[in-house]
């Protein structure tokens, strides 16, 4: 047996280490091409940025196509819309995630809804057991039709979204509203967890038929809330 028999040459540990290496390998200098600027010359909206009332009615029909309810009201009807959409769902119990405005649930407790502040108390099986949930959000996103939860004052641990059947999600605008996601990236924190939502939740099998609720709520009605007197108070809702 030869010396190299006895100490073969050391070799990649795993498939991802032999990747990198040939990549080292064909870029050569590799500090070189990393003084090299990469170009960032790609649009970062498709839609005009400047137009809130625009980006509002944008958001509204990309949640209506991802099936979600949409509603609009002015900022000092929101006590009332939400008491009304827990009650048109026959809601007994909701669930009020940490920093939700007391204001936002006046009516609602008014018409006898139980509200069970989340304290990191409530287990997945007692979520199972209530009705709705009342959430904020972070952001929400014109182009894709999306919300962001980021576990942020109002949004609560991601298992408040995903385990009650009924999520009603406020939206402020304009100021919650921004048209792309390379625009919302900026202002979230890549540390906190983020819950991305399009639509109820939602899958499909191999022959297509749709199920909802499968790994989050079936029902998920968007509150798009403006200054007073502003708002037009319409629903637009899937066909």
């Amino acid at each position: 047996m030869t010396t190299s028999d006895r100490n073969p040459p050391e070799r990649p540990s795993g498939s991802r280490e032999l990747v990198l290496g040939r990549i080292r390998a064909a870029l050569g200098d590799s500090a070189a091409v990393a003084e090299q600027p990469l170009p960032r010359d790609y649009l970062t909206a498709h839609v005009p940025t400047d137009d809130p009332a625009a980006l509002l009615d944008l958001l509204h029909r990309n949640l209506a196509d991802y099936r979600a309810l949409v509603h609009r009201c002015p900022e000092d009807e929101l006590p009332r819309r939400i008491a009304g959409l827990l009650v048109e769902r026959g809601s007994r119990t909701a669930v009020v995630p940490a920093g939700l405005p007391p204001a936002w649930l006046t009516a609602a407790e008014a018409e006898g809804i139980e509200l069970l502040p989340d304290d990191g108390t409530l287990t997945a099986a007692r979520l199972d057991a209530v009705d709705s949930v009342v959430t904020g959000c972070a952001l929400a996103v014109a182009e894709t039709g999306t919300i962001v939860l980021d576990a942020g004052p109002g949004q609560g641990r991601r298992l408040l979204s995903l385990v009650p059947d009924h999520h009603v999600c406020v939206v402020r605008a304009p100021e919650q509203v921004v048209a792309s996601v390379p625009l919302a990236l900026p202002r979230l924190d890549p540390v906190r967890p983020q819950t991305w939502i399009s639509g109820p939740s939602a899958t499909s099998d191999i022959e297509l038929d749709r199920v909802e609720g499968v790994h989050g709520p079936r029902t998920l009605e968007v509150l798009l809330v403006t200054a007073p007197g502003t708002g037009s108070g319409r629903a637009l809702t899937p066909a």
